[in-house]
């Protein structure tokens, strides 16, 4: 079992930058693949980003390739999501998931993967 909080959103212009973290308690993260999330007023969860448990192999859904960047600190349990030049399309629930994956370098990119998810953050980019 692990327990995810996730912080770090906020209000931010467009161009603006954000970080979210994402701090995991209960197993060390070397034994989860973690993933981003984040969901807008009426549509679906889309995938964002993930690493995998071991390895740090990374992947990007095409909105956010090249402006956001997922990394992860096995010390601290915390995952990160560094956000460059926000939009305000990128206005979102944000949500940190994990799930158990023991010494794997699979990403994972679907939401029915992942067992463990945070309550959220929201980022809201102004005009």
């Amino acid at each position: 079992q692990v327990q995810l909080v996730e912080s770090g959103g906020g209000l931010v212009q467009t161009g603006g930058s954000l970080r979210l973290s994402c701090a995991a308690s209960g197993r060390t993260l070397s034994s989860y693949a973690m993933g981003w999330f984040r969901q807008a007023p009426g549509k679906e969860r889309e995938f964002v980003t993930g690493i995998s448990s071991v390895g740090d192999r990374t992947y990007y859904a095409d909105s956010v390739k090249g402006r956001f960047t997922i990394s992860k600190d096995n010390a601290k349990n915390t995952v990160y999501l560094q956000m460059n030049s926000l939009t305000p399309e990128d206005t979102a629930v944000y949500y940190c998931a994990a799930a158990r994956r023991l010494y794997s370098i699979v990403v994972l990119i679907t939401a029915s993967e992942y067992e463990y998810w945070g309550q959220g953050t929201q980022v809201t980019v102004s005009s």
